[in-house]
């Protein structure tokens, strides 16, 4: 794991990022705050691809609205049927989680399901955990779920679940985030399916996020 995340993470908690929403990112979140303010519950697909996973998602949330976000409009417009309580929706999860949380989003589910692992040691705040956006991502609650067939990342992802624990920020169950391999009885999304064909071992942690404000 990175030497510098613990140091990382801990800045992070301990500042606001005000890094300016972006323009399109605001106007696809008032396309569905409506939607989403009336919604029974709120699951999050964030980086969904071409939502494929959404539509697995919203059959397994049926009585939620489930949101796929992803910034690619070419990927999105790849999308498969959705069922009628999922959307797509096209914008920057960094700029995306921090409008849900202003408007007082509290989620049922949160699913991080194969992101970008920026492997190399100078991406390290490029990867969820030690990016600036971390606080946020954790104050939107829910029970968090995180797949990856790179270990470290999840390894990462759990070690800064417990730094932000002994700083202040409200974990539940954190020591539960515990990285486990497994192998779906069906594949989530593409990258899951490719993985699995590669033989590839995947890992997970699942954490229930209080909910923070």
């Amino acid at each position: 794991m990175h030497p510098r995340l613990n140091d990382v993470v801990t800045r992070h908690l301990g500042a606001v990022w005000h890094q300016p929403i972006r323009d399109h990112s605001k106007t696809a979140f008032e396309a569905i705050q409506e939607r989403a303010r009336a919604a029974d519950g709120i699951v999050l697909d964030s980086g969904c691809g071409i939502g494929q996973s959404t539509a697995n998602l919203a059959r397994v949330h049926s009585d939620s609205l489930v949101l796929g976000v992803d910034k690619s409009l070419h990927r999105l417009n790849k999308s498969p049927a959705l069922p009628e309580n999922a959307l797509l929706v096209r914008a920057d999860l960094a700029d995306f989680w921090r409008l849900a949380l202003a408007d007082g989003w509290r989620l049922e589910a949160h699913y991080l399901l194969y992101p970008n692992p920026w492997p190399k040691p100078g991406h390290l705040q490029r990867r969820w955990h030690a990016h600036p956006v971390f606080p946020s991502l954790l104050a939107l609650g829910g029970r968090l779920e995180l797949r990856s067939n790179f270990k470290i990342y999840v390894d990462e992802f759990s070690q800064a679940l417990d730094v932000a624990g002994g700083h202040g920020i409200s974990v539940a169950n954190t020591s539960a985030a515990e990285v486990v391999s497994f192998r779906p009885k069906f594949s989530i999304s593409p990258f899951e399916q490719k993985y699995l064909a590669s033989g590839h071992d995947l890992f997970k942690l699942t954490v229930d996020l209080e909910n923070n404000k």
